[in-house]
Parts: structure tokens; sequence; C-alpha cells
């Protein structure tokens, strides 16, 4: 079997790439270890200067493994909770990682793909590329990769888009701030190559103090850096892991798998 995340080094470029194709690279448990385990080897490496994230296949990610959800759909909430805490580690990691690190994003994204985006440093993506927030259409809420999409996109456009699942495209993204770039797909290589060489010409030092300048000045304005972004996005997991084991999200999940519309029930009024 493939390892579900492949990594190359390339004099001073490490590329993550996420591996399983054939599942739409969804992030199951394992995928989440491997990501964490190799963010965390980079981050010791002292010969890699710029991380570079990707993907296999066409599809960038599809975020959680449903399928891997389908066979804990009756997990308790400890366990939901244990799955939360795991993707709020990987994206507190690669938010706060000391080095750059690049998104190629070179096909669609949904749920947790758009928290791997929003952590990393710089975003570029293909321009026939489409995203979604779309777990309030299964009952459940975009929790963990909160405090760091809002980082980036702003209340403004979470309090439409968190709610309405639309599908979102690259360019759309980019006007919002959590794509920087948006190219062809042909083109998305040269993109990645030039901003690398421009990553490499400053000083590897200078890059790690630049990102805690970032990240110490927007705490200080906002109460919120890496560490305090990753401890929210586990306190949100809690309220994750509890809807997960809810009568709302059991139907969302079961609606999803059976390839029909969900049957909400009304919402009782206080």
């Amino acid at each position: 079997m493939d390892a579900p995340v492949h990594t190359s080094i390339d004099g001073a470029i490490a590329r993550i790439t996420l591996n399983r194709p054939d599942k739409r690279n969804a992030l199951d448990r394992a995928t989440l270890a491997a990501l964490t385990t190799t963010l965390q080897r980079c981050e010791r490496d002292n010969a890699v200067r710029v991380i570079e994230l990707r993907a296999a296949g066409e599809v960038f990610c599809a975020g959680a493994d449903l399928g891997e959800m389908q066979s804990q759909r009756d997990a308790s909430e400890a366990a939901n909770l244990a799955d939360a805490a795991r993707l709020a580690t990987l994206l507190g990691l690669l938010d706060g990682v000391g080095k750059p690190t690049l998104a190629r994003v070179q096909g669609d994204g949904y749920g947790g793909a758009l928290g791997l985006m929003a952590a990393c440093d710089v975003v570029v993506a293909a321009s026939h590329a489409r995203f979604a927030f779309t777990e309030v259409r299964l009952g459940i809420i975009p929790a963990v990769i909160s405090p760091f999409v809002l980082a980036k996109i702003g209340a403004s456009a979470a309090r439409r888009y968190f709610l309405t699942a639309e599908r979102l495209d690259a360019a759309r993204l980019r006007e919002l701030g959590l794509i920087h770039e948006v190219v062809a797909g042909a083109e998305l290589d040269a993109a990645c190559a030039r901003l690398t060489r421009a990553l490499l010409e400053a000083a590897p030092g200078a890059l790690a103090e630049a990102k805690r300048l970032i990240r110490d000045v927007t705490a200080a304005a906002a109460g919120r850096g890496p560490v305090e972004r990753a401890a929210t996005a586990a306190e949100m997991g809690k309220r994750l892991a509890s809807l997960r084991v809810q009568p709302e999200a059991r139907e969302g999940f079961a609606a999803f798998f059976e390839k029909r519309k969900p049957q909400w029930a009304a919402k009782p009024q206080d």
C-alpha cells in the first residue's frame, strides 16, 4: 500500500504530497499523522528552507475522509474529540512552522482542505479549482479549521460561506484573501517555482523572524497567534465532537451516503 503522504527533498525545498488520489486525498487518521510527522521532520532539518504542500491526482483534498467517518458513525463524543484534536494539532504546526510554506493547489478542495490552505503562508491555485465549506450540509460545522480560515477571510465572508456552503472558484478565494495567486493549471509549476526562488533569495533567519513578526503583531492586535489558534481549534473541536453524535449530523451523513436529500427536523423553539 502506498504511503498516504510522500515527501521529496530537492536541495532546500521539501515537497510534501498528499498521496491518496483514489480517495481524493481525503484526510484520514493515517494522513493526519503522516503530515504531522513530516512537518516536524522538515522543521528540524536545517537543510530545508521552503516547504511546499501539494497533492497527487486531480483533487487537492476532499476534506475529512467520509469513508472513515462512516465506519465510525456510532463513535462516541470522546472519539470524535480525539479526531478533532489530531487536525487541530496539524493545523497549528503548519501555521506556526518557522519556514515559509507554499500550498500548490492543483484542484478542488473542501472542508479541511481549506484549513490546510489557510495555515500556509502562500497559496497558489489553478484557475479551474473549486472550493466549499460543506460541513453544514452534513449537520456539522467547520469548527477546527475556523481559527485559521477566519484569520484569512474574516468574519463577514465566513458569515456567508460557512452558512450557504456555496461553491467558490479560485478567483473568489483570492478576493477573500485565502488564495494569493491564481494561474492556469499548466502554469502552476512555473508560478510555484518563481515564488520559491523569491523565498530562497531571503535569509533563512530573517524569514523565520518575519513570520514571527507577523504572528506577534497580529496576536497583539487580535489576541490570536498560532498557539492560540491551535488551542481555539481544539476547543472548537469539542463543539464538533458534540454535534457529530447528534441526530442532525447522523441524518446528514446518512443522507450523503444514501445519495438522498436530508430530512432536517425543525429546530425546536425556546
